[in-house]
């Protein structure tokens, strides 16, 4: 088993959801540059459990220790690794798991991938827990990225049926960055906030889940990053992008909208705009032949309904190898979309440092 990404500044993550702690290491980093870890800290808030009612109760400070790579707020040049203490499990609820896995959950393919030595707990190292250390170490990538011009965000863009505003594709406002950067519930039309909880509610009424989509925009970020077919900044993204628990897919621009388009429709035509070449649309989401243009890059990506929920389900008994039905016990999000947004924002970071 091997959870790391990058090949310029590489992260690798360790730990499972109820092991002791879970954390990360990252390589690569330039010595000498500052870390504010206030500003650390509250992405690591906005994805920590028990601070809202679409979120598992399970309550978890997510304070990042710092073992090596820093002194004082100032990188060194050695690795830099960090570990978040786990302090409040509930591993017996997980028992009936051993045997019985969850429908839509990894239980299954990590019990034959790992000749049943998976720690079921909590989901172990498939569990969400494990995004806490990867929004540490973009939380840290995204600093060094703002030095350069290079401005990340995303929001909440659907849960269920209902759907936030769009982001401008052509310019992140820098107000509007601000906002999104320091909420928890992250969307740009406020009115529609109330809708969304109403739909998570529901769900978690009817001992149900529901997903939704999230949309991210990377600006600032100039022309000529990436390469043709398997150096493409899509794949690069994407790759980063599908390693966070519960996506299952990823859109570019317009993305499949473009199959009901014409080219004169879809084509975005160029501009010189104060001698820089620009696009008068950005339906192409930044990227043209796996390059950046200049453009903004925008992407949206999807996220299942959580698979542990409260309604008996159907499955089957491992041990026993006999159909059976399953009750999931524990403290589980009716929404993961919320948490997910700043998980969303650091995966990006760190894939846009890499083609840097």
């Amino acid at each position: 088993m091997s959870s790391t990404y990058g090949d310029k500044i590489k992260i690798s993550v360790f730990g499972e959801s109820h092991g002791n702690g879970i954390g990360v290491v990252i390589d690569g980093l330039p010595a000498g540059e500052k870390i504010d870890m206030d500003k650390v800290l509250v992405q690591m808030s906005r994805r920590a459990p028990g601070n809202d009612k679409t979120a598992t109760p399970r309550k978890e400070k997510d304070l990042p220790k710092i073992l090596s790579g820093m002194l004082g707020d100032t990188l060194t040049g050695a690795p830099l690794c960090a570990v978040i203490e786990n302090t409040n499990t509930r591993s017996a609820d997980y028992n009936n798991l051993l045997a019985v896995p969850r429908p839509g959950h990894s239980d299954y393919t990590a019990f034959v991938k790992y000749k049943a030595s998976n720690d079921i707990r909590g989901g172990g190292h498939f569990s969400g827990r494990i995004t806490a250390p990867i929004v540490f170490a973009g939380a840290v990538i995204r600093q060094l990225l703002e030095k350069k011009g290079i401005k990340i965000a995303a929001h909440i863009s659907s849960i269920g049926g209902v759907e936030d505003t769009p982001f401008n594709p052509l310019k992140l406002d820098d107000e509007l960055d601000q906002k999104l950067n320091n909420a928890r519930f992250a969307v740009i039309d406020d009115s529609v906030e109330q809708k969304m909880r109403d739909v998570v509610e529901d769900a978690r009424m009817n001992l149900d889940s529901v997903g939704g989509t999230i949309e991210c925009i990377v600006d600032g970020i100039d022309a000529g990053f990436g390469g043709p077919m398997f150096d493409g900044v899509e794949g690069v993204i994407a790759k980063a992008v599908f390693g966070v628990p519960a996506v299952k897919g990823i859109e570019f621009g317009k993305g499949f909208e473009l199959a009901n388009m014409r080219g004169s429709q879809s084509n975005d035509p160029f501009r010189y705009k104060d001698g820089k070449v620009v696009t008068e649309t950005n339906n192409c989401g930044g990227i043209l032949g796996g390059i950046t243009n200049g453009m903004p890059i925008l992407f949206k990506a999807v996220v299942k309904p959580t698979s542990s929920i409260a309604q008996k389900q159907k499955s089957v008994d491992l041990q026993k190898k006999e159909n059976t039905d399953l009750e999931v016990h524990g403290r589980h999000d009716p929404c993961i979309v919320p948490r997910a947004v700043p998980v969303i924002e650091a995966v990006t970071a760190i894939a846009i440092i890499n083609l840097l």
